[in-house]
């Protein structure tokens, strides 16, 4: 069996990001050689092709922040993967400099990476399933990683590893109220969206749960449907905007990561706290504007098809033939109503914990799955290969951790170690 120098599981921004650090890095101190022959690195991905968020490639959509913040410049502004490259090989360079935007948008910035990812091909086995994930022992040591997968036909292929990456991205949030009925096809995440409301194109009551962008983006999509009433709900008095002004936005730089970590935990606690709207339940203040303007022209016509159900929570979910039922409570009178919908949305948010099941097998060699500095998991002597984390760190990273704002940085970073640890493990073998 073939013993590879790393691993990845998962192909999404943040492992391509990686995949195109290592090759430029070996580009550079083996200009003569394919780093394809110098590293034995595979990536594996449940997709069979690459798209990045599918189904919130909404038409209005545009990139929460700059496309210099793409899967190299930041690292390397001389990289042929950058987005401008992109840009000027698909022969668009004027026109995009036309927009005057910092700000692709999503279809466009999904494309870029679609882009990205087939030149990064050879690095990438397609249409698996990592499902386990075990220790190979030998003389009381784990040498080895055994990565076991599973493809479409239900096929097991087993690869074992020295190094492994786990970035493996967020799984929709389900709320309490919602883990039974989540079961209904008329009730679904934001994840699925533009695939469930084709499934649901009668549905002509729409409730959207969330307060910020993605619940935001759906309810101006659903709003360009004339058949439609769609109402936002929300606990909030109001929706938030985005907090994008330039000194906040130094949370989001690589100084702030270094910053962030070294603070106690209650510390940094308090940081997360207090700069949460720059990333949770927040929306872009263009978009904001657009639906206020969208809501008093609804006035104007003396029409009710829109409507923000504000300081509401949802207190249940009841699912019949003929509609879907939500019990709402009024967090200023504390009565409660309730409201008949043909299909509800859940913008909610992701889960950040999909690694804990997966490396589970491994949980005898650590006290915790907490990551150091550079992102590797924290395990005892006896496991030798290392593990990085990637996507699951906000509380130790900060904000930036599960966003592309500091991707190529990252993958900088976790490039230089993952390289210097082969190095070590071949001075070991030796």
């Amino acid at each position: 069996m073939t013993i590879y120098d790393m691993i990845g599981i998962g192909f999404g921004p943040s492992n391509m990001a990686i995949a195109i650090a290592l090759e430029e890095s070996l580009t550079k101190t083996h200009p003569s050689r394919d780093p394809h022959d110098i590293l034995n690195m595979v990536f594996i991905e449940q997709q069979q092709e690459f798209a990045w968020h599918p189904h919130m490639l909404l038409k209005d959509a545009d990139m929460q922040i700059s496309y210099m913040k793409d899967l190299a410049t930041p690292r390397n502004p001389c990289s042929r993967y950058s987005f401008i490259n992109y840009i000027h090989s698909q022969g668009r360079f004027d026109q995009f400099l036309n927009l005057k935007s910092f700000n692709p948008s999503r279809i466009e910035f999904n494309d870029y990476l679609g882009w990205a990812a087939r030149q990064l091909g050879p690095w990438v086995a397609s249409g698996e399933q990592v499902i386990e994930v075990s220790p190979i022992n030998e003389s009381h040591h784990v040498t080895l990683l055994k990565v076991v997968t599973r493809n479409a036909k239900g096929e097991r292929k087993e690869r074992l590893a020295r190094n492994l990456i786990a970035s493996i991205g967020g799984t929709p949030k389900i709320p309490d109220f919602c883990t039974q009925a989540i079961q209904d096809p008329r009730i679904f995440h934001s994840h699925h969206y533009l695939q469930k409301i084709r499934e649901n194109s009668q549905a002509q009551r729409i409730a959207v749960i969330g307060a910020g962008q993605s619940a935001a983006e759906i309810f101006m999509d659903l709003a360009s449907h004339q058949d439609k009433n769609v109402e936002l709900i929300a606990r909030t008095y109001a929706p938030k905007p985005a907090d994008e002004t330039p000194f906040v936005n130094k949370i989001f730089n690589k100084e702030f990561v270094e910053h962030i970590y070294h603070l106690e935990p209650d510390q940094r606690l308090a940081f997360l706290q207090e700069f949460r709207h720059a990333n949770y339940a927040c929306i872009d203040v263009d978009l904001l504007n657009a639906m206020n303007r969208l809501l008093y022209e609804q006035q104007v016509q003396g029409k009710e098809r829109l409507n923000l159900c504000l300081r509401h929570q949802v207190q249940a979910i009841t699912a019949s033939p003929d509609h879907i039922e939500l019990r709402l409570h009024n967090l200023n009178t504390g009565t409660s109503v309730l409201r008949r919908y043909d299909a509800v949305i859940l913008a909610t948010g992701y889960e950040r914990d999909l690694h804990h099941a997966l490396l589970k097998p491994l949980q005898p060699y650590m006290d915790d799955f907490s990551t150091d500095r550079f992102y590797r998991l924290k395990t005892r002597s006896e496991l030798k290969p290392t593990i990085f984390v990637l996507g699951s760190n906000e509380t130790t990273h900060g904000l930036s951790d599960t966003l592309l704002s500091l991707t190529a940085v990252r993958a900088g970073e976790v490039a230089h170690v993952l390289l210097n640890q082969l190095l070590n493990q071949e001075i070991q073998a030796a």
